[in-house]
């Protein structure tokens, strides 16, 4: 790439006017040696640099000239043209620094000659700047006077009276100026910007100006300016229609002007505090403030300006060394209260984000104060003061805030609040991680939940100051807690950096306090294992986050660690290896040690911490290990051993050849990788490879040309330089040639997009040198006639993404690549382009596009087209000659698209249906949008050529879109054709017929027919035929062929027409120039073509009702309104404005003849009012999204008028689009209590539509208050807030939810007995439900959650079941962990006693749902392990005792009896988790007694006397079955292995009649079975469930609910058969082959889950049979072949995922006795079939099922008799490489067998594709497509049929050429020979009937045929070889006569497996 030129700085050169030209000219001496000489040389150059040269010498020159020390007129002159010279000089030019420097530096004896000369030429500046638009040069030119220029400060200095009074009038006119240009934004935004620099050299003539130390002469000129200035900055600040940073600067200008100008100083605190209290007292305050300030003195104070007059008092006032006394700091906390006030009172974001920025400016000014020594003060901020506790509440509030910067400002007021804390404390002298406050603080810090940001960087700070070893002392566990969390992308930067902070203290106090080496042992165990546990345990998203972040900070802090963890993870790795432990090396969800072993040493190489990579890393890792990495099932570890091979932190480090060899072996088998984010970073780190080989070639050719040694350690200093380029080059060509070999006919589409990606960086990082740069490679160099046609072809495919890079490769090649076409060809290729864009597909439109825009590109277009271009000769110079080309070409194309469109449009004017079936118009449109946007259409020479060519492209679109709009907006879009054959909808039918008809003069919308080929009807009246109603009409389709008009089509053709006109018109707005008069000679699009296209969109958006079109109309139209926004027009730039108030208007005034649509959700309208808010530039004050707001706002509130139904129902949808839209962003955030008010109250509305429009609302405020949903739990606290934090952020919602929660509860459950639904408490209770209680909030009682609690625990009454189940998750978050067992306490008391007589179960059941949720958050929270928790839980089980009749028969109600058992169950959890299994606690209690009482007395025991008509029985059985399931476990944990008596047995749960029961009691001893089977638990089966496989063998036969026979065929599965099968014949009266053949029976019959299960427990039976004796073998061998059909017919594509599954883990549990066993059990055809069907599932489109049917793989692999024939036996491997491996198997497992010669004609069988024939499967695909052009068939996207062929043929190859057997039988030879013969005659008349150009017309049937040509070729290649013919090989070849034969796919090497 070579080395990057350094950017030149560009520097405007300085002029002078003529007058001052002739004084140099005249004053210049002849030796050129004076200083008028210098000047004049320098003025006359023309370049700014070369200028800035000459200036520098001005101050020598006068040095040496002038040591007299007199000024003589010629250098006077000099000096008076050098001031209008710096005068003149734009502020940013480089010059104007350069001569204020030069200037400074003049002689003494000059200065006073120099100060006059620049006052003089200033003044002249300040009389003559009339001009409005002038101002801002003059402001420029003070502002430079006083910045580090000493002459400009005295020159302003002396004209002080003349400045003010400049800036005055200045002010007051742009001032004046931007409110008359109210509208203007382009103008008004530059005007304001002027005003802001005006104020800002105001307050910087006060700082810097000595002349204002004289203010007190109050009568003076000087002084009049100033209170004239202060009074217009008073106003500025509370100007709302000022930007907000010229009402910030004016408050720092009202504050300093105020110093200056008031005396004593000593009073000025006390002025100011009076002024921010608003408590100024007229009697005593100046009569100049109250005059100048009278709005801050007699009136209220906008919150915003009193905010900035905050500001200001902090900014502009000397807070250091307490200069400001007393009086100072009673300011300063007068301050810090104001803003607290104010932080309760501001809602815009803006204006949040001053407020936490001030506030962090106080805590600075409050530190500079304290470091005073100040006592008073440190009494009011030491921890225990009411400004740092509300400081501190303040950042609880705002540390979740969604502004970054806000959240930013929080930690600097935390880190500051510490500080200030230390400085108190230091002075006591007490050590300050010992104190109080700080205690309080980290406890409380570390008892928050880990979801909160704010915690890591409080902490942060917490251990800067006080250090991690307290921190470790409070929680030891506290790096993996972090760790753990990392898993949440959210969290992720933020937990690093705690880690980071915390890892780098305790080393450096480790080390500070240690006398040996030791301490990095400890250090190591506290940082690196929880590290290296994660890496090789943790989940996927943990582990990248862990790599990614937190691993190259530790390494960067501590580089030795990396020996440690490579020694760790290395010795873990060996040894798992030993003992063939498949997860020791990683699996498809785990990385085990190797993946943590490669990913910390590429993270190391990356970093720096290898040396040199190519001798350490490679002592680090075995190239086993490397290969291993580089084919790994876990898809992290194969990328990050390619990041390990390809990064390096040096740029120019060697690529090794075991690098370049290993880079080949991992893109053979990675290509074809499903997840994009894998494929990206493949291509990525591919990519920095190229860009090192591509640097360090540049070193070698350097190293080459100097002959020079290389630098030692180097691998380089093995071989020459020329060794390695040689070798570069070797390598990329073969790099290119496997990605151009993977780009083989039916490639995946993960396939091509990986190669063409990979292909285009290769084209990016060696470009075609330039100059002397020397490129190692270049790929056009490795593309022949073969390839280019493999690259046109990649634009064919259905995956845009693909078009696109093969699209940008092809351009990147050089033109005479399309040499290759000859002219006939060409010709064709365009033909094809404009047939596809005409196809009823709506991809191939797309492949018309770019290959339209290719022939453009590539000046390819045929000969015959140039008619179109009226210009034929177009002047330009060279340089842009192939732009005029280009322009050229795509006018011509463009011309020709349009004729055809005009023509077609024509067409569908007379017939849409003939239109929609034969020639869709979107892909003319398309093609032209297109070819437009690759255009620049800024830069066009044949402007007059293309006004007409818009003009008409226009007009065609309006034509276009008149066509097909009546569909689009008719009120049925979707049903254009009637479908509908009932009569009930004939009158419907006719209507929607009747209102499209307009369009259609064939009469076809007022009559349902069939078009027949003559066009003519032969159907009676619509009314009359209703019930025959056909679903299509026939039509003609491009071939003659009669094809049916279905809805669809009708329907795609025009919303697709829609959207391609829509992009079409939004484009030409974008890219096209604009006329600002007709006549003008540039520019394309005049103001009232912008207008109609305006009036178009609006039209569109408004009416239409299909989704696709005006979601698409939208898309268009945003890019017209951002045009409009920035357009200088003024009349165009206010449009938005005026179609907004126009629409809101309309919504408003509810007008029935109205075409707005009120259904949809509103259709295209809040779109439209979306594209108009959304485009409003954001920087100024965004007055029509405050104006649209408080419309919509007050239109969605409750009304009584009926009239105002429709208007609210669009207001409502509005709102939520607005609300959802992510642009808006922060804005809108001030509206959001107002939208939630809405929601709630028209949730209450008697019209569906309203409330309808309410819940959709409601839905985005949530999402938009709370964030998107980032977990599976509806309420996880990533998406919750704290009850402060959000009543501060909303304080409005705190009144109202409180209000409209009692008014609900009041009279939920009213005395009369009346149901009272309340609609609005499910959304109170949704919106409660999401705050919760921080042990952070303050105690602040004004937003304190308490007074919710008793209205949401009387919510709980209501009559609704989902409302008590709502107001009981409700509550739980607003109680207090430590108050809960109290209030489960509570609300138990409350529960009525057995002996009352009068109660409600609603009350009942309310309140037992709070204590149920309440003791499940308990028992949830992190106090479950100490004392108080246990003694809590003890209290409540002693409450719930005493309400036990509520589980019992005395309650009738099932519905509570099952909410108290689910009470009773959890406790039994909670306190036999505390007592680990021995229930001390419970047994002390008695409460297993009163449980055994439950059960015993339930219907469990007695029979149900129950139907499923009694309300809440199914949930009243799980209660009751998991509670007595609990009870046996107690009894049996409890007995051991005496029998003790147990409540009720497992017998009798399983014998129920109900299936719920039986279903619980089946999924709890599923779980022990299959914990005992996998060796998972502590101990074995207890003693209760021994011996029970003759129950379930019982049960099995005759159970006949589905889930409950799954659960039980589980079991068995999970038993050991031998413990079982021998008892059917006692249980089941089956012999265990009678019971094998009923498996197998179930297994081929049943649903597929039970399928599954059956095929698995058939196989284990099976499995058992084979390892048991010859006899009991034999038994089974009859039904083998019977299990391998049913092995195989599980494998199909078409069948569900669960059966292919089962299939694949069968085929893994008896690969050893059925595929790889030394002595085959199976005959050779049944063997071979299974192992087909593992080779099918490898190539299964599902991640599962691949990874699955690789186990098998793995297994085989790893057998005895296999091991030894690969090197990655025991390792996981993906699926790719595991195919590959499986044939290598197979074919070796053939020799061993010795079964070569019947096995061989099977795979050639399946190298030919038998069993499929070619003819049938091509007239089906064909029908299909013709018949059925949007139906979606079955399609596996991720197998590869030639990559099955080529691992197939490499493999049989092999076997073929290396070993000895026995030859086929002739007649076997021949009919393979002749089977491949006949399709191969047959394929070459195929290829002949197809089109010219059939890979882009006739694509899938082209696919088709090329990948039936390769299976043929490769087989009749192996028969050649069979019979000893290789050389014959051409001869086949030629007998293909075919398009396809000059682009085959290469055939793979002859190399082994890998």
């Amino acid at each position: 790439m070579g080395v990057k030129k350094k950017k030149e700085t560009q520097v405007t050169s300085l002029t002078i006017c003529h007058q001052d030209l002739e004084t140099l000219k005249s004053l210049a001496d002849v030796e050129g040696k004076n200083l008028a000489s210098l000047l004049l040389h320098c003025v006359q150059l023309t370049d700014g640099v070369s200028q800035i040269r000459y200036v520098k010498q001005i101050v020598p020159l006068l040095e040496k000239a002038n040591k007299n020390g007199t000024c003589d007129p010629t250098v006077r002159s000099c000096l008076d043209i050098l001031a209008g010279i710096y005068l003149s000089l734009n502020l940013k030019n480089p010059l104007k620094k350069v001569l204020a420097s030069s200037l400074n530096g003049l002689p003494e004896f000059f200065l006073i000659e120099a100060t006059q000369s620049l006052t003089s030429r200033l003044q002249e500046e300040l009389n003559t700047s009339t001009d409005l638009y002038s101002y801002r040069k003059v402001i420029d030119n003070i502002a430079s006077c006083m910045e580090n220029f000493d002459l400009g400060r005295s020159s302003v200095n002396n004209l002080l009276q003349n400045v003010l009074r400049f800036l005055q009038k200045s002010l007051d006119e742009i001032s004046e100026e931007t409110r008359k240009l109210a509208g203007n934004h382009i103008v008004q935004t530059q005007l304001m910007n002027d005003l802001l620099v005006s104020i800002r050299v105001s307050v910087m003539l006060v700082q810097k100006v000595q002349g204002f130390q004289r203010l007190h002469l109050k009568n003076s000129p000087t002084w009049q300016s100033m209170c004239g200035l202060l009074s217009m900055f008073t106003n500025f600040l509370s100007d709302d229609g000022l930007l907000q940073t010229v009402q910030s600067t004016s408050g720092l200008a009202v504050i300093l002007f105020i110093k200056a100008m008031f005396h004593p100083p000593e009073k000025i605190p006390d002025l100011i505090s009076s002024v921010l209290l608003r408590s100024v007292d007229p009697t005593s305050a100046p009569e100049w403030l109250l005059s100048c300030c009278k709005s801050f003195c007699c009136a209220d104070v906008p919150p915003s300006a009193l905010l900035f007059l905050c500001q200001g008092t902090l900014t502009m006032l000397d807070w250091q060394e307490g200069r400001m006394g007393p009086s100072g700091e009673a300011l300063l906390l007068n301050t810090v209260h104001v803003l607290f006030t104010l932080s309760s009172q501001i809602k815009e974001s803006t204006l949040e984000m001053f407020l936490s920025r001030i506030l962090a400016c106080w805590t600075n000014s409050a530190i500079q104060v304290l470091d005073s020594g100040s006592p008073s003060l440190k009494d009011n901020l030491n921890g225990n003061a009411d400004v740092v506790r509300r400081l501190l509440d303040y950042v609880y509030t705002h540390w979740e805030h969604p502004l970054d910067a806000l959240r930013h400002q929080t930690k600097i007021i935390f880190r500051n609040i510490l500080q200030m804390h230390q400085l108190i404390v230091a002075e006591s002298g007490s050590d300050l991680s010992a104190d109080h406050f700080i205690f309080e603080l980290t406890e409380s810090l570390l008892r928050l939940e880990w979801h909160s940001k704010g915690k890591y960087t409080c902490l942060g700070c917490l251990v800067d100051f006080i250090g991690i070893d307290h921190i470790l002392a409070f929680a030891k566990t506290i790096p993996s807690q972090i760790l753990e969390v990392m898993g949440d992308q959210s969290l992720v930067p933020y937990a690093s950096d705690l880690l980071e902070t915390m890892f780098k203290n305790h080393k450096s106090r480790l080390k500070s306090q240690a006398v040996d080496s030791t301490w990095i042992d400890k250090w190591h165990e506290t940082w690196v294992s929880p590290l290296l546990c994660v890496l090789c345990e943790g989940n996927l998203d943990q582990k990248s986050y862990v790599i990614d972040y937190y691993l190259p900070k530790l390494l960067n802090c501590n580089p030795e660690s990396l020996s440690y963890m490579v020694k760790v993870l290395q010795t873990s790795a060996d040894a798992k290896t030993g003992q063939q432990s498949f997860p020791s090396l990683g699996s498809y969800d785990s990385r085990g040690a190797l993946g943590a072993l490669m990913a910390c040493l590429r993270t190391a190489r990356a970093h720096g911490h290898l040396q040199s990579a190519t001798d350490a890393w490679r002592d680090l890792v075995s190239s086993a290990r490397i290969k291993q990495g580089l084919i790994h099932q876990h898809c992290q570890v194969r990328i990050d051993t390619l990041g390990l091979l390809c990064e390096s932190n040096r740029s120019t480090e060697i690529v090794s050849t075991e690098e370049m060899q290993w880079i080949q072996f991992f893109i053979t088998y990675n290509l074809n990788s499903q997840s994009p984010g894998v494929r990206q970073q493949i291509c990525s780190l591919l990519k920095k490879l190229f860009c090192r080989i591509q640097e360090s070639s540049q070193v070698l050719y350097k190293l080459e040309q100097n002959k020079s040694k290389h630098e030692p350690g180097n691998e380089s200093t093995r071989q020459h330089p020329s060794v390695s380029l040689q070798q570069y080059k070797n390598f990329m060509s073969s790099i290119c040639n496997c990605l151009f070999e993977a780009l083989f006919p039916g490639s995946s589409y993960p396939t091509r997009f990986s190669a063409l990606t990979i292909l285009g960086s290769i084209a990016e990082v060696f470009p075609v040198p330039e100059g002397k740069v020397q490129t190692v490679y270049q790929l056009s160099h490795d593309i022949d006639v073969g390839r280019f046609q493999t690259l046109m072809e990649c634009l064919t495919g259905t995956f845009e993404e693909v078009k696109i890079l093969a699209f940008d490769l092809l351009m990147k090649l050089p033109k005479t690549f399309v040499q290759f076409q000859g002219s006939v060809k060409l010709q064709s290729l365009f033909q094809a382009a404009l047939e596809l864009s005409t196809s009823t597909k709506p991809y191939d439109c797309v492949t018309a596009s770019y290959l339209l825009n290719f022939l453009i590109w590539q000046n390819a277009l045929p000969s015959s087209l140039s008619a179109y271009l009226k210009t034929q000769w177009v002047a330009c110079g060279d340089g842009d000659k192939s732009a005029a080309v280009v322009e050229s070409n795509t006018l011509i194309v463009i011309k020709c698209l349009l004729e055809n469109l005009e023509e077609e449009v024509s067409r569908a004017e007379n017939s849409l249906l003939q239109a929609a079936a034969s020639f869709p118009m979107y892909g003319r449109v398309h093609c032209i949008t297109g070819a437009l946007r690759k255009l620049p259409l800024n830069r066009l020479q044949l402007v007059s050529e293309w006004r007409p060519v818009v003009e008409k492209l226009l007009v065609t679109s309006y034509r276009l879109s008149a066509v097909v709009s009546p569909v689009i907006q008719s009120s049925s879009p979707e049903g254009l054709i009637p479908n509908d054959t009932d009569a009930e909808s004939a009158s419907r039918l006719h209507r929607i017929l009747n209102e499209i008809q307009p369009r259609d003069t064939n009469d076809y919308f007022s009559r349902a027919k069939i078009l027949k080929e003559c066009g003519s009807f032969d159907l009676e009246d619509l009314s009359a035929s209703v019930p025959n109603i056909d679903t299509s009409a026939e039509i003609k389709g491009k071939e003659g062929k009669t094809c049916d008009v279905t809805a669809q089509m009708v329907l795609v053709c025009c919303w697709r027409s829609m959207k391609e006109v829509a992009l079409l018109l939004g484009s030409l707005c974008q890219l096209l120039p604009m006329r600002s008069v007709p006549e003008s000679p540039d520019g394309l699009l005049t103001v009232e073509q912008v207008k109609e296209i305006g009036d178009y969109f609006k039209q569109h958006l408004l009416q239409s009702r299909h989704r696709g079109a005006f979601e698409l109309a939208y898309t268009g139209f945003v890019k017209l309104t951002e045009i409009l926004n920035r357009c200088p027009n003024v009349s165009l730039q206010k449009l938005p404005e005026e179609w907004l108030l126009s629409v809101l208007e309309e919504i408003k005034c509810c007008d029935p003849s109205s075409k707005l649509c009120a259904t949809r959700r509103s259709a295209g309208i809040p779109f439209y009012i979306q594209a108009l808010l959304a485009s409003e530039p954001k920087k100024g004050k965004t007055d029509l999204l405050k104006i649209t707001m408080k419309e919509l706002i007050s239109l969605a509130g409750p009304t009584d008028d009926s009239q105002s139904t429709v208007p609210k129902v669009h207001a409502l949808n509005i709102l939520r689009a607005l609300f959802r839209d992510t642009r808006l962003g922060e804005i809108i955030i001030p509206y959001v209590a107002d939208g939630t008010k809405a929601a709630i109250l028209g949730f209450t509305s008697p019209v569906w539509a309203v409330r309808n429009s309410s819940t959709l609302l409601f839905s985005t405020l949530i999402t938009r208050i709370f964030g998107v949903k980032r977990g599976k739990d509806e309420l996880s606290k990533k998406n919750r807030m704290t009850g402060s934090e959000f009543f501060s952020r909303f304080p409005e919602l705190y009144p109202f939810l409180l209000k409209q929660l009692e008014t609900v509860a009041s009279t939920v459950d009213s005395d009369t007995g009346e149901l009272n639904r309340h609609p609005s408490m499910f959304l109170l209770l949704l919106v409660l439900g999401r705050l919760y209680p921080s042990p952070m909030d303050g105690t602040c009682s004004a937003l304190s959650m308490a007074p919710f609690i008793p209205f949401i625990m009387r919510c709980g009454h209501s009559p609704v079941y989902r409302s008590r189940e709502m107001a009981a998750r409700a509550l739980v978050p607003f109680v207090m962990m430590d108050e809960i067992p109290n209030t489960i306490q509570t609300l138990l008391a409350k529960l009525p006693d057995c002996t009352d007589q009068c109660f409600r179960q609603n009350h009942i059941h309310g309140t037992l749902l709070q204590v149920f949720h309440l003791l499940q958050a308990f028992s949830d929270s992190k106090y479950r392990m100490n004392t108080y928790f246990q003694q809590e839980l003890a209290d409540v089980a002693v409450c719930t005792k005493a309400k036990l009749w509520l589980a019992k028969r005395q309650n009738p109600c099932l519905v509570t009896r099952a909410v108290y058992i689910d009470i009773l169950f959890l406790l039994t959890c909670c306190l036999d988790k505390l007592s680990k299994g021995n229930q001390p606690v419970l047994e002390h209690l008695g409460f297993w007694e009163e449980v055994r009482k439950i059960i015993s007395g339930s219907e469990l025991i007695t029979g149900f006397p129950y139907t499923y008509t009694v309300p809440g029985l199914p949930q009243y059985l799980q209660s009751l079955t998991k509670l007595a399931i609990a009870a046996v476990w107690a009894v049996a944990a409890q007995a051991g292995e005496q029998n003790k008596d147990v409540p009720i047995s497992f017998s009798q749960l399983l014998e129920s009649s109900f299936p719920e029961v039986r279903l619980l009691t089946l999924e709890a001893l599923l779980e022990r079975f299959s914990t005992a089977a996998s060796a998972l638990g502590d101990k074995g089966l207890p003693p209760l469930l021994w011996n029970m496989g003759g129950t379930f063998l019982t049960l099995v036969l005759k159970e006949n609910h589905p889930e409950c026979l799954c659960k039980i065929l589980k079991i068995l599965h999970c038993l050991d058969p031998s413990e079982w099968l021998p008892q059917t014949e006692h249980c089941v009266h089956l012999s265990p082959k009678e019971f094998l053949i009923w498996t197998m029976d179930i297994a081929s019959h049943e649903r597929s889950e039970i399928q599954s299960e059956a095929l698995r427990l058939t196989s284990k039976v099976i499995a058992h049979h084979m390892q048991m004796c010859d006899e009991t073998r034999d038994l089974v061998a009859p039904n083998l072949q019977q299990w391998v059909q049913l092995v195989v017919s599980s494998c199909g594509d078409h069948l569900p995922t669960e059966s292919r599954l089962a299939a694949a883990e069968v085929l893994a549990s008896t690969a050893p006795f059925f595929l790889t066993n030394p002595q085959p059990i199976l005959g050779l055809q049944d063997t071979l079939a299974l192992w087909k069907c593992a080779l099918t599932l490898l190539q299964s489109e599902e991640q599962v099922i691949r990874d699955a049917a690789t186990e098998t793989v793995m297994i085989a692999m790893s057998q005895e008799n296999t091991c030894r024939s690969t090197e990655f036996a025991f390792c996981p491997v993906d699926a790719s490489s595991a195919l590959d491996l499986a044939l290598a198997v197979l074919c070796d497992l053939l020799q061993q067998w010795d079964q070569l010669t019947p096995g061989l004609p099977v795979l050639l069988g399946w190298l030919l594709g038998e069993g499929e024939d070619l003819m049938a499967c091509e007239e089906s695909a064909h029908q299909v497509e013709e018949d059925y052009p949007f139906e979606k068939t079955e399609i596996n996207f991720w197998a590869e049929t030639l990559i099955f062929v080529k691992y197939l043929y490499k493999h049989l190859f092999r076997l073929l050429s290396e070993s000895s057997w026995r030859p086929l039988s002739p007649e076997m030879l021949r009919h393979l020979q002749r089977t491949a013969s006949e399709q191969c005659h047959l394929l070459s008349q195929l290829f002949r009937v197809l089109p010219p150009t059939a890979e882009f017309l006739k694509t899938a049937e082209f696919t088709r045929l090329r990948i039936r040509e390769e299976r043929t070729l490769a087989c009749l290649r192996l028969l050649a070889l069979l019979e000893g013919k290789e050389g014959e090989d051409t001869l086949v070849l030629r007998a293909l006569n075919s398009p396809a034969a000059a682009n085959q796919l290469t055939l793979p090497r002859t190399e082994t497996a890998c």
